[in-house]
Order: structure tokens, then sequence, then C-alpha cells
């Protein structure tokens, strides 16, 4: 099982971005999926997490700027980020909950995505 996360870059101050995280192998459920980040000399944050009935929840820092959507039949998570700050500055990493063979559920990480937001 793997998750393939995209989308980062470089982006102005109040621009705007979308990552996309996509999920492979033998997977018979997806129980969560989420984006976390994790800035130079900080922990690691929860950004925003979706679980399979489409029940989201959000980092505090976020205050509706941000929006985690999914895709059930690609497997595929997304999140919109608007309104970005230079703070927002971070590697942001795709995790998911995954049913797998055996019907185990196991923790995922993809590798991380850099989003640069400059001043």
């Amino acid at each position: 099982v793997q998750l393939q996360a995209s989308g980062g870059g470089l982006v102005q101050a109040g621009g705007s971005l979308r990552l996309s995280c996509a999920a492979s192998g033998s997977i018979s459920g997806i129980h969560a999926m989420a984006w976390y980040r994790q800035a130079p000399g900080n922990q690691r944050e929860l950004v925003a997490r979706i679980i399979s009935g489409g029940y989201a929840n959000y980092g505090d820092f976020v205050k509706g700027r941000f929006t985690i959507s999914k895709d059930d039949a690609k497997k595929t998570v997304y999140i919109q980020m608007d309104s970005l700050k230079p703070e927002d500055t971070a590697v942001y990493y795709c995790n998911a909950h995954l049913q797998t063979e055996g019907n185990i559920v196991r923790e995922y990480w993809g590798q991380g995505t850099l989003v640069t937001v400059s001043s």
C-alpha cells in the first residue's frame, strides 16, 4: 500500500494550492484520510481529517481557509488551501487509516510535499 502526494509548491501570500493524495495497493476500505504538516523546528500537526462518512475536522489554525474532500472511487483525498499565509509554510504529509488484507486497519503515511508561502 502506498500513498502518493502531489500538488505542493511556491505560492504568494493570499494565494491557493490544492494538494492531492492517492492511495494504491490492496485496499478493501478507507476509514479515514488526513493531512498533517510539519514546519522546521515544530511538531507535526493535524491540518484536516475526513472519515468514511464524510465528517471532517480541522486544525484550529485553519479558520475556514482550507477544505478537505475525498473521492472514494479514486481512493484520493484532496485539500484545497485558500488565503495562504507565510506561516502555512511546511512539509505537508498525507495520512490514512486503510483496511487491507485480512481486514486489518493500518495507518499509512505518504511522502511529504513542500508548501512554501512567500510574503
